[in-house]
């Protein structure tokens, strides 16, 4: 008997232990209160569903739905939030994604659910998102966030979420904007995620090893499908060791293994149709939606524009910069950026706004990068909305207020005009660490005439901070 109990003992000992050396994960500050997370995901889920086809099937629904009650159990006491409403629901588009918006609101990918091996790795990386709906990373970010970063949260909220898919240089409302600076976490935010759905996982019988497993499938996945995660995701470095370091101090309590339901819902995902991309999947959608009440027609651009005015109008933008540009452009500023354009040369697309002739500026915040590591991050952003984009072939070096900055070139597609435009690329480092970016775009037989426009722009920059 005194074995016995000596054994009971140690063994106790040694749950504790374990429990005891689990990464401690503390929410980041917040000036939002739990009922603005879910009154935001609340009115983000319902314009998303407007926009992204959910599937309807009931077995798919319900192991979904499960596996996301089961995890949402388990989020640790001290990060529960009584307001939060948890739901989980299944888009049938074929990229490896999955997103979760403020408040519990959350959406899986088909192509996620088609691609996970076991459902241990659906669970990963639902894990994933719902710790970031606990930390509340999102409104978190926002607290942080410049007027260039953020300033609608809806509009930014559904613009990550979704992107933009339009044509020209910048359609203002669109992924490279507006994901930029809230559901684009930062690698902080990244590894609490990491580890505190490890945590979620183990009390809620899956693997946490699984986690590991689907973000290495990520990181090795080309085309359509990671690098939509990847991108709104960035690997906070040694992800998959990180990770399975911390499975080894986690006890899974009550194991789960694949159950029927995995494999029935797969087998019936592989006898349905193709999956539409999301891209197709918000173009049916928009084209056979009534115009909503208030709107305004959409208006594309001309293209024909009058040359730029050699006298010039100055602007003073958010108490951050002044900039002065040619006197018969118009301003055109928006939550996340300013744009500077003629007339002709601006209009909407599909409910976006675009431009096709002009400047725009905006700041996006830097996570302690070097100026060219953020640059190559800010036109990454960029081409996930201009799928037809280039890179740059090379960086030139210029003075922007006294600092070095960089500037490049690049081409683009414009659905506005359909002809391919050219994009000048000018970034630099603010006092605060930020990224300062300006984008001079015209169609690409008028660049030539615009650079020299563009380069007078931004000699008359001054940080006013």
């Amino acid at each position: 008997m005194k074995r016995i109990a000596i054994s009971s003992v140690m063994s106790l000992l040694l749950c504790v232990a374990a429990i005891q050396a689990q990464t401690v994960i503390t929410a980041p500050d917040n000036k939002y209160t739990p009922a603005q997370d879910v009154e935001l995901g609340r009115q983000a889920a319902a314009e998303v569903e407007k926009q992204l086809p959910l599937l309807r099937y009931e077995a798919v629904s319900s192991l979904v739905s499960s596996i996301g009650r089961r995890l949402a159990a388990n989020i640790p006491p001290e990060l529960e939030h009584r307001e939060f409403q948890y739901s989980f629901k299944v888009v049938n588009v074929r990229e490896m994604n999955a997103f979760a918006l403020p408040g519990g609101p959350m959406y899986v990918n088909r192509g996620m659910i088609e691609a996970a091996h076991t459902e241990g790795e659906i669970a990963g990386v639902m894990a994933h998102e719902l710790s970031h709906v606990a930390l509340r990373h999102g409104t978190a970010q926002a607290t942080k966030a410049t007027k260039y970063e953020i300033g609608n949260l809806l509009g930014a909220v559904v613009g990550a979420v979704i992107g933009g898919k339009v044509g020209g240089a910048v359609a203002q409302g669109t992924q490279f904007g507006l994901g930029t600076a809230f559901l684009r976490f930062s690698r902080a935010d990244e590894r609490q995620a990491d580890l505190l759905g490890s945590h979620i996982m183990a009390a809620a019988g899956y693997d946490p090893r699984e986690m590991a497993n689907v973000f290495k499938t990520l990181e090795k996945q080309g085309g359509s499908g990671g690098p939509q995660w990847l991108s709104d995701h960035p690997n906070p470095g040694d992800r998959y060791n990180a990770i399975a370091n911390e499975a080894k101090v986690l006890q899974v309590r009550n194991p789960i293994r694949d159950s029927r339901d995995f494999a029935e819902v797969q087998a019936q995902l592989r006898r349905m149709p193709p999956a539409p991309t999301t891209e197709q999947a918000t173009k049916n959608s928009s084209s056979g939606r009534p115009p909503q009440p208030g709107t305004r027609p959409s208006a594309r651009p001309s293209g024909t524009v009058a040359p730029p005015s050699s006298s010039m109008t100055s602007y003073t933008e958010a108490n951050m910069f002044r900039v002065a540009v040619p006197s018969n452009w118009r301003e055109l500023a928006s939550d996340n950026s300013v744009t500077f354009a003629p007339e002709g040369g601006y209009g909407t697309i599909n409910g976006q706004d675009v431009f096709t002739h002009g400047m725009q500026m905006g700041v996006v915040r830097n996570e302690s990068h070097d100026l060219r590591t953020a640059t190559e991050e800010l036109l990454a952003s960029l081409a996930e909305s201009n799928p037809r984009m280039s890179r740059p072939s090379r960086y030139d070096r210029f003075n922007l207020a006294g600092q070095s900055g960089l500037y490049s070139v690049v081409s683009n597609y414009s659905d506005a005009t359909g002809r391919e435009e050219t994009i000048g690329v000018y970034t630099v480092l603010m006092r605060d660490g930020n990224l300062f970016y300006a984008l001079g775009v015209s169609p690409r037989e008028e660049f030539q005439g615009y650079d020299r426009t563009f380069r007078r722009v931004v000699a008359s920059i001054q940080f006013m901070r």
